[in-house]
């Protein structure tokens, strides 16, 4: 337990929420919960919505509301939705909505330039025989080898043009033109 957790226990603060500004929130805007869950709800599930945290004041008349996330890998987040309204007027206005960590959320580690993620390790050669290593009987090998592929490859190309020069097409009906046969 941190010194601050600690204090938090101590002060009746449930861990893992932000800490606020002071003020008073508007008494307004702070009862506009079901606005302000309607709203997260455009850009979350219904069921992805937890119970409402609090609201906190972040100024004169703007509200942000909290909602716990069931979010599937998302334990410890909120959701929030933050309200406003003009001076004398009784229409919330939603700003903003969101997911945030809290202090107990799951985290990605901290970044790490690659210069600085590079192990000695890492820096072996990708091929593992050097060039000495490498025979003329290999090299000559691997030409036959290639040369013997594009032999292959001319010899089906030299087929199909004799099928094409030799005029076996079908005219309409269906029999061939072949020599008078059909």
């Amino acid at each position: 337990m941190t010194p601050e957790s600690a204090q938090d226990a101590k002060a009746g603060r449930r861990t893992g929420l932000p800490s606020w500004r002071t003020g008073k929130p508007d008494a307004f805007l702070a009862a506009a919960v079901d606005t302000a869950r309607q709203a997260v709800e455009t850009i979350a599930k219904p069921g992805e919505i937890g119970a409402h945290i609090g609201a906190k004041s972040e100024g004169d008349r703007v509200v942000t509301h909290l909602f716990e996330s069931k979010l599937a890998g998302y334990g410890g987040w909120q959701w929030y939705a933050v309200v406003t309204r003009n001076s004398r007027s009784k229409v919330v206005t939603v700003n903003e909505l969101g997911l945030l960590p809290s202090e107990d959320s799951i985290l990605a580690p901290e970044w790490v330039p690659w210069a600085k993620r590079v192990r000695p390790e890492d820096e072996r050669p990708l091929v593992e025989e050097s060039v000495e290593e490498v025979s003329e009987e290999s090299v000559q090998a691997d030409e036959d080898d290639a040369s013997a592929s594009d032999d292959d490859a001319s010899d089906d190309d030299e087929a199909s043009d004799t099928l094409e020069e030799s005029g076996a097409a079908m005219d309409e009906s269906g029999t061939s033109d072949n020599n008078g046969a059909g």
